[in-house]
């Protein structure tokens, strides 16, 4: 334990749970058959398989402390650390890190959104999505009060997915998980007016909205040639990952959703804090620039940076100084959050084939010369807030 540890109860704003082999085929209806979502092992790895397309390795998110690269990880969930699935045991690891409350992100389900709508009715696709928010709640219930889940939405139905968000709400969810690229899947656009309901009723509900990265089309990301060493063409994809943030960001202020619902928050999840003040004032620029008050002045109350500092954050983790301090500044503490990404590949989580610090020693590096009350609010108070944690 140090400082950081000792003075501050940190609320871990994106972490992602691993989902046991028979999530689905042990809580959706049998008349389905192998087009549940399930495991099977093809040449020694496990996989997971919607009917009888191949997704990811089901030990894929399992990486802290593994001693492979990415994107090379466990074959097998056996093979993969105990905490990084069992929750008993991330609890312990929790502690050793100082981290008082984890938000807790899907896997299988979320980044595999392209094969889910594809399964063979969308009632299986419905009762795939209910069967994982259930799970995440009894997940969640081992330790309710450090366990924050967020609910995943059957988007394609906008009745279903206002009915599963309040179902969600009562069971205890703290927020939503939402893609900001919609159109990929052959729904409206984030800006259209068609999600303004849900929109409405998340915001009724106190529900943050997350965007979180990888929740749209990966194809575009995959801009490498095929004689790319592996280990590069991985780490040339996460960083357009991040970066493809801007896009949800850009949409939200300049779509007008932030104008129309201005008591909804908005979070954009494992994607840096760095790069967020270009971000911020080429959306000040462009706007004054391109003539947006004269042109939609009785639409648009506030500039772009008005509508962040209401309403948007950021989350950052492995980011160095003067990176982290320069965000601070120019953002202010007030929409910055702190996040691991546990147990992800580039997940705080220290181990033989990453460069990763413990959190405490990371923090206490970064801070350093940061005003206590500026940490207070970037490593608790302004998730607190914005998860309804006490």
């Amino acid at each position: 334990m140090n400082m950081m540890t000792n003075n501050y109860r940190i609320i871990d704003v994106d972490t992602h749970v691993v989902e046991p082999y028979d999530l689905w085929t042990s809580r959706v209806s049998s008349k389905y058959g192998d087009a549940v979502p399930h495991v099977r092992n093809v040449d020694g790895t496990d996989y997971w398989f919607f009917g009888d397309k191949r997704a990811g390795g089901a030990g894929s998110p399992a990486m802290a402390g593994w001693h492979e690269h990415p994107p090379f990880h466990p074959r097998t969930l056996s093979e993969a650390h105990r905490y990084t699935w069992d929750q008993t045991e991330r609890l312990k690891v929790m502690d050793d890190y100082g981290i008082q409350a984890q938000v807790l992100f899907p896997n299988v389900i979320f980044f595999e959104a392209g094969t889910l709508v594809k399964l063979e009715s969308q009632q299986l696709m419905l009762d795939s999505v209910k069967a994982y928010n259930d799970w995440q709640t009894d997940y969640a219930s081992v330790a309710p009060d450090r366990f924050l889940p967020q609910a995943i939405l059957p988007f394609w139905d906008l009745d279903e997915t206002l009915k599963e968000l309040e179902r969600c709400k009562k069971m205890g969810h703290r927020g939503l998980v939402f893609t900001s690229e919609p159109h990929c899947f052959a729904q409206p656009k984030l800006t259209n007016k068609h999600w303004d309901k849900l929109w409405a009723a998340a915001q009724e509900m106190g529900m943050p909205v997350n965007f979180h990265i990888g929740s749209g089309d990966h194809e575009v990301n995959k801009v490498m040639d095929a004689s790319t060493p592996v280990h590069a063409d991985y780490a040339s994809m996460g960083v357009l990952f991040f970066m493809g943030n801007a896009a949800a960001i850009t949409q939200i202020i300049c779509g007008g959703i932030c104008q129309r619902f201005p008591n909804l928050n908005f979070v954009s999840v494992e994607s840096g804090v760095g790069w967020l003040p270009f971000a911020i004032a080429s959306l000040d620029w462009q706007w004054i620039n391109c003539g947006v008050p004269q042109e939609h002045g009785d639409v648009y109350d506030l500039l772009p940076s008005e509508y962040f500092k209401r309403q948007i954050y950021g989350s950052f983790w492995f980011e160095q100084n003067p990176l982290v301090k320069f965000a601070i500044d120019q953002l202010g503490p007030d929409n910055i959050l702190y996040e691991t990404d546990f147990p992800h590949p580039t997940s705080m989580s220290p181990g033989p084939a990453t460069s990763a610090q413990r959190p405490p020693e990371y923090l206490e590096d970064v801070f350093k010369g940061v005003p206590q009350d500026q940490v207070q609010k970037i490593l608790h108070d302004n998730a607190a807030r914005i998860y309804h944690l006490d």
